[in-house]
């Protein structure tokens, strides 16, 4: 069985719980109230976007290519 990892970023929202972003594939977004909500709604939306995209024939993007990086700037007041 192949495995498939995914990058997933969390937003905690003024308003409470968290939106999940899965940057790779594209309109993967989910919401949880707590963390482990969140965490546990993003594996499921991950599964239902891949499961999607073979019920389909299409293909199921990775991230084996896919370099990260983080830069600073700094702040304009």
């Amino acid at each position: 069985m192949d495995v498939l990892s995914y990058r997933v970023f969390l937003r905690k929202e003024p308003e409470g719980g968290f939106t999940v972003n899965v940057p790779s594939l594209p309109g993967c977004i989910t919401f949880g109230e707590t963390l482990d909500e969140a965490m546990k709604m993003a594996r499921e939306a991950i599964e239902l976007y891949v499961e999607s995209l073979l019920a389909h024939g299409e293909e199921i993007p990775t991230e084996n290519e896919v370099l990260e990086y983080t830069l600073t700037i700094p702040a304009h007041a």
